[in-house]
């Protein structure tokens, strides 16, 4: 049974103001975006369907702005600009990390998502993984010639690899993808390469931020969640279990657990039901300002 009976809309309006989604709020600079990522400390680069948390360009819009294909849109323009002028910056944590979306982690919270990752500090964690079936060869490769080279664009990549070719282009992309969401690449550049002219430069997590590695040691996977639900939940303001668990890819009941610890920590009301809705949510328990 619920324990309470809520509106939805105060809520929503605070999710609002922590997703900086309205006019005097908006990010007009990469410095007030630098200050955004650390304060949420977790966030989309763009607004991606079915993923309910901020986003880098609905702050620079100031509002619940959908996509455009217009290549004149203000807000696309100082997003993606910011997003490759920072990349060498070390200013956060940016790649694919979240469902295959582009994600930016603030260098504090960083740390708790390498805590949850089975990467543990050695160079050649990799070739465990390897071994037990969970890396592909493609990603080992890949990793393994960064290892070796040093930080190297994709194009020179997939020729070191041998993956080089149109027609093998889905084996790299998903080989990068993995290596990106088991926290074991990143870019870090921009190279004027390909047919394109652009290509991303990449190197390995631990190399290029080394302190996260070794903050990792000290967070249990227990706390790692917790920490991380702790931090969303202070942006997404409420959530369904279900919603976290699609969004973060634990088990219903690592969630469940995690959530148990806030609530007897006093962060979050669990079983709030709102008014229209089906489900029963988290609440965040002190939304900030209040």
């Amino acid at each position: 049974m619920a324990q309470k009976l809520l509106t939805l809309a105060p809520a929503n309006t605070r999710r609002t103001q922590r997703y900086r989604r309205t006019k005097p709020q908006r990010l007009q600079t990469p410095e007030a975006i630098r200050e955004f990522v650390d304060d949420v400390g977790l966030c989309l680069l763009f607004p991606a369907q079915g993923l309910e948390m901020p986003n880098v360009y609905q702050a620079v819009a100031g509002f619940q702005k959908t996509m455009t294909a217009k290549h004149n849109d203000p807000a696309i323009s100082l997003t993606w600009g910011t997003k490759d002028q920072t990349l060498n910056k070390r200013w956060w944590y940016y790649g694919k990390l979240l469902k295959s979306k582009a994600t930016l982690v603030s260098l504090d919270l960083l740390p708790n998502f390498y805590a949850l990752s089975e990467n543990y500090g050695d160079a050649d964690d990799y070739l465990t993984e390897y071994e037990a079936g969970t890396l592909s060869a493609d990603a080992k490769n890949i990793y393994a010639a960064l290892l070796q080279e040093g930080p190297m664009h994709t194009i020179d990549i997939k020729r070191k690899v041998g993956l080089y070719g149109d027609s093998i282009k889905g084996k790299f992309d998903k080989a990068i993808l993995d290596l990106q969401s088991g926290l074991k690449i990143l870019p870090v550049g921009v190279a004027e390469a390909g047919a394109w002219r652009y290509a991303f430069i990449y190197d390995l997590v631990w190399r290029w931020l080394p302190d996260v590695p070794k903050q990792a040691q000290y967070i249990t996977r227990s706390d790692a969640r917790a920490n991380i639900l702790e931090r969303h939940l202070r942006n997404a303001i409420f959530a369904t279990p279900k919603e976290l668990t699609r969004l973060f890819g634990w088990s219903a009941k690592e969630v469940q657990t995690a959530l148990q610890r806030l609530a007897d920590q006093g962060s979050v009301t669990t079983d709030v039901a709102f008014k229209g809705m089906k489900e029963t949510v988290v609440l965040i328990s002190q939304p900030d300002g209040e």
